[in-house]
């Protein structure tokens, strides 16, 4: 299952009825927040949660942002996506990479 799949929302769902601005604003939040937390990196973002960072930057494409996937990824990553991997990811150990995958399967269809 990949990270950017509609995750079964729901008319009924709190959250399709929250304000777009509002949702936005925290959409924002999240995404500085990320941005001062290089320190948690984006293979154990997806063992814990089976999402990251290029998961929110594919997620803002697929909502209709007129970037290709590398101009989406600066956006969330505050720079290019090259450069913060440079400086901020390190090689991801097999134990996080098999996390990953379990992770992975537990996403919704």
């Amino acid at each position: 299952m990949s990270c950017s799949e509609n995750t079964n929302a729901a008319a009924h769902d709190a959250l399709e009825a929250l304000d777009d601005a509002i949702a936005a604003a925290a959409f924002r939040r999240l995404v500085r927040h990320l941005r001062h937390r290089h320190d948690a990196q984006n293979i154990e973002l997806m063992g814990l949660a089976g999402f990251c960072r290029n998961c929110l930057a594919d997620w803002i494409v697929d909502a209709g942002a007129e970037l290709d996937k590398e101009a989406a990824r600066a956006v969330i990553h505050g720079m290019a996506s090259t450069e913060w991997k440079a400086r901020f990811q390190s090689a991801a150990t097999p134990e996080q990479l098999e996390l990953m995958a379990e992770s992975m399967k537990r996403n919704p269809a």
